[in-house]
């Protein structure tokens, strides 16, 4: 049996299974061809039923490749002519979004992960300033994060995001700042200042029956005045004249008012999506298909394994004191397991191996800009612990850690030092040394040190 009639026979089994744990629903018997591609541009067409939601087509892809699923995965509608991007939810039905496309539009289905998809679940607070958010009926003392999300999931109550807001004229080329008012019925924008009378406020658009994108290019196609832009298009077909371009003054507004528009679009789905990623339309059972929960960073704890006992280190500047010495004990590890003490030709030798062989690992990036590295980690969501690795551009002979910590995107150098003619690699001015880039990055998904987080998830660009 050839691979593609393997791969056909795999893509019936699985979807066979799944349609037999679901509800009855009317039949489809008609087939369609999806093409969907990756960050380096390779892709796959898949033959699918006209029902096939996202969680089932990134399933798929997961299960053929033989990807780790920690529910991260997702598909994405990327519009180039327009430059907007967004995440096509896990219920959402794949060829109900690809009918909304013009014949002549180059639009692609991407598939990479999006860490951030569903971490305002997780942790709602770097999602919601207390700045943007009221609320509409009294509340007695301070609101939580948590009852924030159970206002939004909530059909009787809402809270009202505000804030300022570039908004593009219809019709115009020119943006205007505007104060805009989020609520369950649609966005509106104040005439006065920061009025919220009813008389001074505006309709702008509702999110019933439209999409919220991202920009990508706002600058560059849409004479936008900062880089955080996003906008509402109609579900159906149409130009650029029919979208509502907004654009905010920083990623953590940005990403604010793209996630409460999400909650209130979507309420309790999006809950559900996020707590039974297998239990869409298609009926994937999760009996079938063991998930695999990301482990919660406050969930790793210091133990100290010297003794007889092994016992928690729960004094910080102990624990501090042991990550130290655990670098140092890595570093001796690879200088015997490289033979780095040896004659100086081995020396040289492991000293060019050292250099080398952090090229194979996922995290690392050869040669991309600054910039880049930024787009990359935006791409795959804002969440603390998302990094990766890269040359540096300034200086040719160290390497940069770019990583996601707070809402926002920190740059680390990472500093070469010599010690009795050997070359190490650290963080901190040499404190803590490492003979290679990938003992420093497994030391410091273990240890948070001088950085503000653990390394958690790394940005990789995978193949289909």
């Amino acid at each position: 049996m050839s691979q593609r009639q393997i791969w056909r026979l795999y893509q019936s089994e699985f979807l066979a299974a799944n349609k037999q744990t679901a509800a009855p629903t009317k039949q489809h018997d008609t087939a369609k061809v999806i093409k969907v591609y990756s960050e380096d541009e390779t892709s796959r067409a898949l033959e699918v039923p006209s029902d096939i939601t996202a969680r089932d087509v990134c399933q798929l892809l997961i299960l053929k490749n033989h990807y780790i699923d920690d529910h991260s995965w997702t598909l994405f509608e990327h519009l180039p002519h327009i430059g907007l991007e967004r995440t096509i939810e896990d219920h959402e039905l794949v060829i109900e979004v690809l009918s909304n496309w013009g014949m002549e539009e180059e639009n692609k289905l991407y598939f990479r992960k999006n860490y951030a998809k569903y971490e305002f679940f997780k942790n709602p607070m770097y999602f919601f300033p207390e700045h943007m958010v009221s609320f509409a009926t009294e509340t007695n003392g301070e609101i939580s994060p948590t009852q924030i999300l159970q206002i939004f999931l909530s059909s009787s109550t809402y809270p009202e995001i505000h804030g300022f807001l570039h908004a593009k004229e219809q019709g115009k080329k020119s943006w205007k700042k505007i104060y805009f008012l989020l609520r369950r019925s649609g966005l509106y924008f104040s005439t006065k200042g920061t009025s919220k009378e009813p008389r001074h406020l505006q309709f702008f658009s509702e999110f019933g029956n439209s999409d919220i994108y991202v920009s990508l290019a706002g600058k560059k196609k849409h004479g936008a005045p900062t880089n955080y832009g996003f906008c509402f298009k109609p579900n159906k077909a149409g130009g650029p004249r029919d979208l509502k371009m907004l654009c905010a003054e920083e990623e953590q507004s940005r990403t604010c008012w793209v996630t409460a528009i999400r909650l209130l679009k979507y309420g309790m789905q999006l809950y559900q999506n996020y707590m039974h990623p297998y239990q869409g339309r298609s009926g994937c059972s999760s009996q079938s298909i063991s998930p695999m929960r990301s482990i919660s960073e406050n969930s790793l704890v210091a133990m100290d394994f010297s003794g007889q006992k092994s016992r928690v280190i729960e004094n910080p500047t102990e624990a501090l004191s042991v990550a130290v010495e655990e670098g140092l004990a890595w570093r001796k590890k690879g200088c015997l397991r490289l033979g780095t003490h040896g004659s100086p030709t081995a020396s040289s030798q492991s000293c060019a191996t050292n250099m080398a062989i952090h090229r194979s690992q996922p995290w690392f990036h050869h040669k991309i800009s600054r910039e880049e590295a930024q787009r990359l980690i935006i791409q795959q969501g804002l969440v603390d612990g998302v990094f990766l690795v890269r040359d540096s551009q300034s200086n040719p002979k160290t390497f940069v850690l770019s990583m996601s910590h707070g809402q926002k995107i920190k740059h680390f150098q990472i500093i070469p030092v010599e010690d009795d003619g050997e070359m190490f690699h650290t963080l901190d001015d040499g404190h803590t040394r490492f003979t290679d880039l990938i003992q420093l990055v497994e030391f410091y998904q273990l240890n948070k040190g001088v950085l503000p987080c653990k390394l958690k998830h790394y940005c990789a660009r995978i193949a289909l």
